[in-house]
């Protein structure tokens, strides 16, 4: 999986309309999590979002303001700051890269453009200089290559494959053909590096912090080089891509569990044994990269089996392991896909998730009133050895921002250079 344990923790928009439809579902949990919730009024809604990007630009401007290239620290408040964890985690800036672009403003086109050329630049002075992004990085302003620093060393491809859709995403809306160079570099160390024969083949997990090759492979990871295959195919018009895109989709096909409407994690270091563990996202993203019907059980399979309800929160879970807790990220990446969907009961089950996300905005533990928690609790479980915290995040934050405004981040966000898909929205 993407995610990363260090010091036993896991570091891991049309707004107007979307408050329209939100209007009438209150904060789950303002009068008990089972209980009637408040109205929020669609204005209210998009204060909230408007103070969500204010807390990213708050940790985009941490360490430098203007347009310095840099990353941006994931974590603040909480466990996470008290042990002076600052890393910059590549997904979560890809994340914000998309929150920002999402915007539709020329502010938060240049704020993601800052991230970007961030993103490029450590790219470009990797020690190996083949292509690759490291899982995670300092967050200091980056003037000279002695700036860049990895402080996660592995070559991870779902973090990779983030930064990459990012930077295409950022190619679609500014017309830099850098960002779009850059996004193919990313694909093509995957090609290179990941490419697998054993079993149903897709790619492998890329290579850890001491440059040993994974070999298991994960459903989400190629879920996420599917996209980013798919978003470089339709801006290069390259084949190439396509067949890519079409491998990776193949391996996803493949861990389908038909009986119980899920998808399998991946598969074992054998390349071929399905592990049986399912968390939320793969079930979300699946549904969100794909869009195929025949896999759209996936996501009332998430509905149905992370329900997680505790200490006036509601929402879901990372994984069945754990439910004493909410996941906010999760349960926004769920919201997404439920609106996207579209059956019956979908969209008001989704309003319900980004009330109670809303609700974490305003009443979480440790909440500044503008960003999301990682989790309603601190030690939350991702059922594989590491903890979410009640730590503000950068990447729980961008996911509630997409939710909000229906925006599918493994689709491409911007129309066209200096152009912005459907009306302005309230943002940077």
């Amino acid at each position: 999986m993407r995610r990363i344990a260090l010091a036993g923790v896991v570091v891991a928009a049309g707004v107007a309309a979307a408050a329209a439809g939100i209007a009438g579902c209150g904060p789950a949990g303002e009068r008990g999590a089972a209980g009637p919730a408040a109205r929020i009024p669609a204005r209210q809604l998009e204060r909230s979002v408007a103070g969500a990007y204010s807390f990213l630009s708050q940790m985009m401007d941490r360490y430098a303001a203007g347009s310095a290239p840099r990353l941006v620290q994931s974590f603040t408040g909480g466990a996470l700051g008290r042990q002076h964890f600052t890393a910059s985690e590549t997904y979560d800036d890809a994340l914000v890269i998309d929150a920002y672009l999402a915007a539709g403003t020329p502010a938060g086109r240049s704020r993601a453009e800052v991230i970007g050329n961030g993103l490029l630049y450590a790219q470009a002075n990797d020690p190996q200089h083949d292509g690759r992004v490291r899982a995670a990085y300092g967050p200091a302003p980056l003037r000279s290559p002695a700036d860049v620093t990895a402080t996660d060393t592995a070559s991870d491809v779902g973090d990779m494959a983030w930064a990459g859709q990012a930077l295409v995403q950022l190619y679609a809306a500014t017309g830099r053909n850098a960002y779009l160079t850059g996004a193919e570099a990313i694909g093509n160390w995957v090609q290179a590096h990941c490419y697998d024969a054993r079993g149903p083949g897709g790619y492998t997990g890329g290579e850890t912090a001491n440059g040993q090759k994974i070999e298991w492979k994960s459903t989400e990871h190629n879920i996420d080089m599917y996209a980013l295959f798919s978003l470089l195919a339709a801006q290069t018009r390259d084949s190439a891509w396509s067949a890519r895109a079409a491998r990776a989709r193949r391996f996803v096909a493949a861990m389908w569990d038909a009986r119980q409407g899920r998808f399998y994690v991946g598969t074992t270091r054998d390349g071929e044994t399905p592990n049986s563990v399912s968390p939320e996202d793969v079930n979300s993203w699946s549904y969100l990269a794909l869009r195929d019907p025949g896999y759209a059980a996936s996501v009332g399979w998430d509905v149905r089996n992370l329900a997680a309800s505790a200490g006036g929160f509601s929402g879901v879970s990372f994984c069945r392991g754990d439910r004493t807790g909410v996941w906010f990220e999760g349960t926004a990446h769920l919201a997404d896909a439920l609106q996207l969907r579209g059956d019956p009961g979908d969209s008001a089950r989704a309003a319900r998730y980004l009330s109670a996300i809303y609700h974490a905005q305003a009443h979480g533990p440790g909440n500044d009133g503008l960003g999301i928690i990682a989790a309603s609790r601190n030690g939350l479980s991702d059922c594989g050895g590491g903890s979410y915290y009640t730590s503000l995040h950068t990447g729980a934050t961008a996911w509630y921002i997409l939710a909000a405004g229906k925006i599918d981040p493994f689709s491409q966000i911007s129309a066209a250079p200096d152009r912005s898909r459907g009306p302005k929205r309230r943002g940077p």
